[in-house]
């Protein structure tokens, strides 16, 4: 997003949002609050961190609190966006929110060499939607084709790696490579031809958006290269709320499937939720955009092997086994310091 290597869709996050002083404002972000049935109990205040501003893979969120399945597990849901790329984790870690949505490889990073007191509930998506972008006429095809060419990235450390990794997979000379910092302008640094590609954009926003302005693209995954399957954004909480109050992690992922549910069912009327809780004036979405994102995204959250939210212990191993050995991590993390007791399989 991611999104990071994992972590890069952070980079995206317009600039105004900065300006905007979110994180100091608990945007509730289900219309007017449910109502309380007669005799129960105030629901609690929960927040939870988005990793970028609203758009088809929150949906679920969106679903669970407009349905009132928060309400009903007794959660009051505000949701808060990011003003910087780590603060998902990082809130989450300090105990200012309960729960964020972060990239497994970042996650990873951040536990294995910043202490990070971070658990993973559940994985959003099952397998990446970070691509490598470019526009067709720079007729960047593989990792090979990268070789004197101008990367744009959001200047993440994972980021600059990711590529050296990639190309030298296919036996590229990473020397004859470029990378610019372009921060949060991704798409606009290639289509003005600052750069020849970016690594960091998601097929499931960025290449749907592109198409629609009229571009014509090619892409490709990481994991086409020897990167190994890893999951896009994961659901995470703290420790603190793991030890002290294991019953809320259990109500919100149980309210959050069944918004996921919902999504699944009906993925146009998610979307014209989405579209009513949007911040048109920043960050303005295109339904048809959405609605074809919603297309990728359902199959990559759940599928018949991997419902929504699951994990695997294997793929948490693979992707710390991979990091070290590239020497993305200085360490490798236990799965425990990843993943709550029983989690996973």
């Amino acid at each position: 997003m991611k999104k990071r290597f994992g972590g890069q869709i952070w980079r995206r996050i317009a600039a105004a949002v900065t300006g905007l002083a979110l994180l100091t404002a608990l945007t509730a972000c289900g219309g007017k609050p449910e109502k309380q049935a007669k005799g129960q109990e105030k629901a609690e205040d929960v927040n939870i961190v988005l990793d970028w501003y609203p758009n088809a893979v929150h949906a679920f969120l969106y679903e669970a609190i407009e349905k009132g399945y928060f309400a009903e597990e007794g959660l009051n849901v505000h949701v808060q966006f990011p003003s910087n790329e780590n603060d998902a984790i990082s809130l989450v870690s300090a105990g200012k929110a309960e729960f964020g949505l972060y990239y497994q490889q970042d996650i990873i990073q951040m536990v294995a060499d910043q202490g990070v007191k971070v658990k993973s509930l559940g994985a959003v998506c099952q397998s990446p939607l970070n691509i490598v972008l470019s526009l067709k006429d720079k007729n960047i095809l593989s990792p090979k084709d990268l070789e004197g060419k101008t990367v744009g990235y959001a200047g993440t450390p994972l980021s600059e790696a990711m590529i050296s990794v990639l190309m030298r997979k296919v036996g590229a000379d990473t020397s004859a490579l470029t990378l610019k910092n372009v921060g949060f302008d991704l798409m606009s640094s290639m289509t003005t031809g600052q750069v020849d590609a970016t690594i960091g954009c998601l097929v499931n926003h960025e290449v749907p958006q592109l198409e629609e302005e009229g571009f014509s693209l090619n892409y490709f995954s990481p994991t086409e290269y020897g990167v190994p399957n890893y999951y896009e954004l994961c659901l995470i909480t703290n420790d603190s709320v793991l030890k002290d109050k294991p019953e809320l992690a259990e109500k919100f992922v149980r309210a959050a499937k069944k918004g996921f549910a919902d999504f699944k069912a009906d993925p146009d009327a998610a979307v014209k939720l989405l579209l009513e809780k949007q911040n048109a004036e920043n960050f303005p979405l295109s339904e048809n955009v959405e609605k074809k994102s919603a297309a990728v995204l359902l199959p990559k959250m759940e599928s018949d092997s991997a419902p929504f939210l699951s994990q695997t212990e294997s793929c948490w191993q693979e992707n710390i086994d991979w990091m070290k050995q590239e020497g993305l991590i200085q360490r490798a993390p236990e799965l425990k310091e990843l993943l709550p007791a029983g989690s996973g399989n």
